[in-house]
Formats: C-alpha cells, structure tokens, sequence
C-alpha cells in the first residue's frame, strides 16, 4: 500500500460535502473522497495505516481532523458537534475552491493554532511533551472517530491474513447474515472449482426470491479490476444468477464499478471498509465494549 504524505485535506472534505448534498459524516466523507480521489488524495492513501509504539493509526484521520476544524474557522462548515454530521454554510456550499485555503484564511488558521499551540505549551511545559504538537491536537471531538478507526484497522489487518478458504468461508457466513441462505451444496462445493466462492438464494420482502452468486478476493494491496468483475458476471451467467456479491479486503477501481453495474445482471461490491463496517452491524466475532464519551459539559470553549 502507498504511503500518506501529510498534508492540508481541507478542500476534499469540502468536494466531498457538496458531493453528499451538503451534510454527512465523517465516515462517509472520508470514504467519498476515497473513491473520488478528490484533490489528489488516493484509496490507497486515505486508509493507510502506520505502526507506532502500541497500536496502528491513520495519518489521514489527524489531517482529517484538523482540516474540519479548519474549515469551521473560515466558515465553511458549521459548528461541529459529536455524533452528528457535518454541515456545510452557505459560504461552504459556494466557495470557489481554487486557491484554497487563501492567504487570510491561512493567517486565520495559523492565529487560532499558534494561540491553542502557546496554551498548550504553557500547560504542559512541566511535562516535556514532544514537539510536534499538532500531532496530539486531534481535536476531542473526534476521540471516538479515532478508536473506532483502531479497531477496525486491526480488524482488516487480520482478515488479509486468513488463508483463502477462510477468507471464502467467513465470508460466506457474513453474506449468510446480511439474509441470503447458503445452498449447502452448490454454495460451498463449487467453491474454488468453477471461479465462484459461494451460492445462494435472497428473498424479497415482496416474497421474490433471487439466485445469488459470491466472489471472494483477499488482496493484501492493490484494487479489484475490470477483469475480475467481467470473469465473475460471465461465471454468473453460468450458473444463472440474478445478481452477485463481490467482497474483497481491498477496494475497486472505477472501471470494475461501472461494469459491476452494467447489463441486467449487476454486482454489489463490498471493499475492505464496507467489510468492517458490516462486521460491526452483525457483530460477527467481535465482543462490543461498554465505554463512555464525555458531552460538551466538560470541554471548554476555544
């Protein structure tokens, strides 16, 4: 995976916001201007993950961070709150975006930094912290985004190094769990012999059930191309499904998207991120952990 060079993601979020309509969360602009690759930024880049002392971490998420704050100093997003999506201003949704961040509007980010930075430095001068203090200025506010990024990095990290017939079995047992039954015959015993991992069958809440193929890729690095889709939806024809599910620990190239939609037999693709998320939602082997978020009460105002 290519590495992430820091830098300010300010504008993407905004390309990424007015994409979305104007409010979303952060989870899903992060992953819009993934796919977009909005302003130079990759995949690859945004979901790097690097080791440090104790645990992974993403260095796209401190830029991330700090971006959304920045962009609420110039008054391009509105305040931003916990657990709730954020929302372009009116200023945000028609800004020309060419030369941003502009020289005042970098005067205006650097005054409020340089100020919380000379707080912080007052504050901890005892405690000899390190120098880089913009990378511990992750704002509060995103405490929960961060540790919910940990473990579900961890997660993916893990699953790219099952074997293939257990990448194909789990998933399976997800698919299973999202409301497709598993034929118990074709759906394991053609596995890895006609190039698909899985077959079953969905039914509609209209009583209409559907005949569904599943493909399993376990790449380490590197997307899903055009042709892996086009050779799975002509083995789907094959086998006469209706649609297919595609799941991979990486992600798609914008090629093997547009022909996962084409003609009538189409193919839901589900990336490595989709991939934690859904493991989240069924709670497939995993144990949730009580915690607690402080609210506002307990957060002073800058």
């Amino acid at each position: 995976m290519k590495k992430y060079k820091r830098r300010d993601v300010g504008k993407a979020i905004v390309m990424a916001l007015r994409d979305l309509g104007g409010s979303a969360s952060r989870k899903q602009i992060r992953r819009t201007i993934a796919e977009n690759e909005y302003d130079g930024l990759t995949y690859e880049g945004v979901y790097y993950t690097k080791k440090a002392k104790t645990r992974m971490y993403s260095p796209f998420l401190f830029d991330f961070n700090f971006g959304l704050k920045n962009l609420y100093l110039v008054g391009y997003i509105e305040e931003l709150k916990r657990n709730q999506d954020v929302v372009l201003t009116d200023l945000g949704r028609s800004a020309d975006l060419t030369n941003y961040p502009s020289k005042e509007q970098q005067r205006i980010i650097a005054a409020y930094w340089d100020k919380k930075n000379a707080l912080r430095a007052e504050r901890n001068k005892a405690k000899k912290l390190a120098n880089d203090q913009k990378e511990e200025a992750v704002d509060s506010n995103d405490e929960q985004d961060s540790a919910d990024n940990d473990w579900k990095t961890q997660l993916l990290d893990q699953i790219k190094k099952f074997k293939p017939e257990k990448f194909e079995s789990f998933s399976r047992l997800l698919i299973s769990k999202m409301g497709v039954a598993i034929d118990k015959e074709k759906g394991v015993q053609i596995s890895g012999d006609h190039g698909i991992d899985g077959f079953g069958y969905f039914r509609s809440d209209e009583f209409r059930t559907s005949r569904v193929a599943i493909q399993c890729k376990r790449y380490t690095s590197g997307p899903v191309g055009e042709a892996e889709i086009r050779d799975f939806k002509g083995i789907m024809d094959s086998f006469n499904a209706e649609y297919g599910i595609f799941v991979t620990t990486s992600y798609y190239t914008d090629t093997a998207k547009r022909i996962a939609m084409k003609g009538n037999r189409t193919v839901t693709l589900i990336d490595g991120q989709e991939l934690t998320d859904l493991i989240e939602k069924y709670q497939l082997h995993i144990k949730p952990v009580t915690t607690y978020a402080l609210d506002d009460y307990y957060f002073e105002k800058d």
